[in-house]
């Protein structure tokens, strides 16, 4: 195989803060579900996340940290809402960059879309709830307390992860989590002033923004991941995503990496509206259209993820694009080394084709275009690189000739998340 150019790829990302990556390669967050049965980050995370660090990639962002025990995205999150897990903490960061690598702490808050075997009553901007299975309980509308004691919680754990020796937070402000739910008019019913108007729905996360940044100080990475739009009727917009994108310039965001959708239309799995009708550059990369708008919006740093899989269309997104920084996930699932291997020009695609993993027209007698085979494809598509990570956790390598079909890895989902909450009420019982 002829060497692929290192140009772009091998290039340096000086970050408003002062910050430096050292390429433009980032592991973007996936959920791990390995915390202990109180939260804490165990030996799996030190064991995964030093085995992405020497990967060669620049950067690795971590997956859910959440703000607030009583609320998770699923059982297993690590939690940091104090130091009482210190040491695991600074174990975790000091595995996580061993390569010579940063790593960001994603924090986050699931808002409504907290599992109903978590909490039957989580907390939203409105009480709008999320009918999927029955999965998720009517949310409780957040008054002005429950408002400034989770911009407060953000502010917290961000100190903690400085503390601990993480270079930088990511502020989860997509898929449909609690800030994603303020921004969108579809989640967001306030009348008051954080709700309405585009202004007092972006409120709360400006607010979260200057509340970590105030903690953490001018000199550490602070950055946001952002829905370049929900792709639901009467949502957020990319028109609102730009608008949003310029306030958090303009407040001195470090980094913005472009996402899109909830978990009622998951694009941030399955790709945009309509990706499967272009050419297959726009197919590698979900958001990249919406990306090169912005960049005409904002000069801020800007990362995409989704889709990712050839050199030549994250080549062509640094250089013709204007994109920062290339983020990949699943591909890290099967290949840790990705990154190393399309520097060093040894590869030149990353994943694998994800076909056999779903449900086909015709199979289990359901037709494809069904709503439940939709939802089972989904998660099965998630849950097949969770297992993958699992694996590594345990100082395994990935098994990609081990290929269930989409209702094994369903099953296998609704187990573990079970299993963990069960064992987590029983820890926390005592």
């Amino acid at each position: 195989m002829t060497p692929l150019p290192q140009s772009g790829f091998a290039t340096p990302l000086d970050l408003p803060c002062g910050s430096r990556l050292k390429n433009r390669f980032a592991k973007s967050a996936m959920t791990e579900a390995l915390a202990d049965a109180r939260d804490a980050p165990t030996a799996a995370h030190r064991t995964l996340y030093k085995r992405w660090s020497e990967g060669g990639l620049a950067l690795q962002v971590t997956g859910n940290v959440m703000i607030d025990r009583r609320y998770l995205e699923r059982p297993g999150n690590v939690v940091v809402e104090d130091e009482s897990a210190m040491g695991p903490l600074r174990d975790w960061a000091g595995a996580a960059k061993s390569g010579g690598n940063q790593v960001w702490m994603q924090i986050s808050h699931p808002g409504r879309q907290c599992p109903i075997v978590v909490n039957t009553r989580p907390l939203a901007p409105s009480d709008e709830k999320l009918r999927i299975l029955g999965l998720f309980g009517r949310p409780r509308e957040m008054t002005a307390d429950d408002i400034s004691d989770a911009i407060q919680r953000y502010a917290r754990t961000a100190a903690i992860a400085r503390s601990a020796g993480f270079d930088g937070v990511q502020i989860h402000a997509a898929h449909g989590y609690l800030i994603s739910q303020f921004l969108s008019p579809i989640t967001n019913r306030r009348p008051d002033e954080w709700g309405g108007s585009l202004e007092n729905r972006a409120r709360f996360l400006r607010r979260v923004y200057a509340a970590v940044r105030a903690a953490v100080g001018p000199d550490f990475a602070v950055a946001v991941k952002l829905n370049s739009a929900d792709f639901q009727k009467g949502g957020f917009s990319f028109e609102d995503c730009a608008r949003v994108a310029q306030w958090l310039e303009q407040d001195g965001i470090d980094l913005i990496e472009l996402s899109g959708g909830t978990y009622e239309q998951m694009s941030f799995v399955n790709g945009a509206e309509d990706e499967q009708r272009e050419s297959t550059r726009r197919r590698e990369a979900y958001f990249l259209d919406y990306a090169r708008m912005m960049r005409r919006a904002v000069s801020v740093p800007i990362m995409v993820t989704g889709g990712f899989r050839s050199a030549d269309a994250m080549q062509r997104a640094i250089a013709e694009d204007g994109i920062d920084m290339v983020g990949l996930a699943r591909p890290f699932c099967i290949q840790p080394d990705a990154a190393a291997a399309l520097l060093n020009g040894t590869k030149d695609r990353v994943g694998i084709e994800e076909d056999g993993l779903t449900i086909g027209r015709g199979q289990l007698g359901l037709n494809a275009r069904n709503w439940l085979v939709g939802l089972i494809n989904t998660v099965s598509r998630v849950e097949y690189h969770a297992w993958q990570m699992a694996r590594m956790s345990r100082g395994l390598n990935p098994q990609t000739d081990a290929r269930a079909n989409a209702i094994g890895y369903f099953l296998w989902y609704l187990n573990r998340t079970t299993l963990l909450a069960l064992r987590r009420k029983i820890a926390q019982a005592f």
